[in-house]
């Protein structure tokens, strides 16, 4: 008995229960990876803590599920995959893929759930998709660069179809996206992730010129794409508004 206890005794006291602190649970590392990214996103701007979509992705993801999030920059809106660096199960060494992918493009006054559910939510979903299938890209960017990738038969989303003006569709159905270039106008590395350094990757769009002259071109072709989207101010920003540079 302790010297309490023995005192309550004494005096006739009964003796009581002592309440003791619940211990501090460790936090997973998928939960670390989630609330690491969280952080990140939201240095940028307000960023929503509604997860915009969460449909079973199997295997793929590396946590099994696709989620994505919106971010809030200024007048621009930004979506990012969310668990494309989770770890694939509590004995992994890496953070997934080690990238998460985004879009950035003017917000045009939308709210939340209309831009969820558009054109950016489409493109992102599509490329998220391919990366997983290929699980990830991470080594060929970091070997060769951007990557300048197709995605076909785009006339079938209505997301894709209802928005994206005629000069960015080619002849043959597809939409060009440039992953990893232009840089944006912020630090791509996500600090603090449990396991493995993690990159955020901007995903771009091109016109259909521009994917045209990619096409029939070399690296130094592609190179040459992403420096005039940088000096004519375009950068990583995806605007259906603006105009092809070829």
């Amino acid at each position: 008995m302790g010297v309490f206890g023995w005192l309550r005794g004494l005096f006739g006291a009964k003796p009581q229960a002592v309440s003791r602190p619940e211990p501090h649970r460790i936090a997973s590392v998928a939960e670390r990876s989630a609330e690491a990214r969280g952080l990140f996103w939201s240095a940028l701007g307000p960023a929503s803590d509604r997860i915009l979509s969460s449909a079973p992705a199997g295997s793929l993801w590396p946590g099994g599920h696709e989620a994505y999030r919106l971010i809030h920059r200024g007048s621009a809106i930004l979506l990012a995959t969310d668990g494309l660096s989770d770890p694939f199960d509590d004995s992994a060494t890496a953070n997934g893929f080690e990238i998460e992918l985004f879009v950035e493009g003017p917000g045009e006054g939308a709210p939340a759930q209309v831009a969820g559910d558009g054109w950016m939510l489409e493109v992102l979903r599509r490329v998220a998709a391919i990366v997983a299938e290929e699980q990830g890209i991470l080594r060929p960017l970091e070997r060769h660069g951007p990557i300048p990738l197709e995605l076909t038969n785009v006339s079938s989303s209505a997301a894709i179809a209802a928005r994206l003006p005629a000069h960015f569709l080619t002849a043959d159905d597809v939409l060009g996206v440039m992953i990893g270039g232009p840089e944006p106008d912020f630090d791509t590395q996500i600090e603090d992730m449990p396991l493995s350094p993690v990159r955020a990757v901007p995903v771009v769009l091109l016109t259909a010129a521009e994917l045209g002259e990619i096409r029939a071109g070399d690296s130094d072709t592609r190179d040459a794409v992403i420096a005039r989207l940088k000096a004519t101010g375009v950068g990583h920003c995806s605007d259906l508004q603006r105009e092809s540079i070829v």
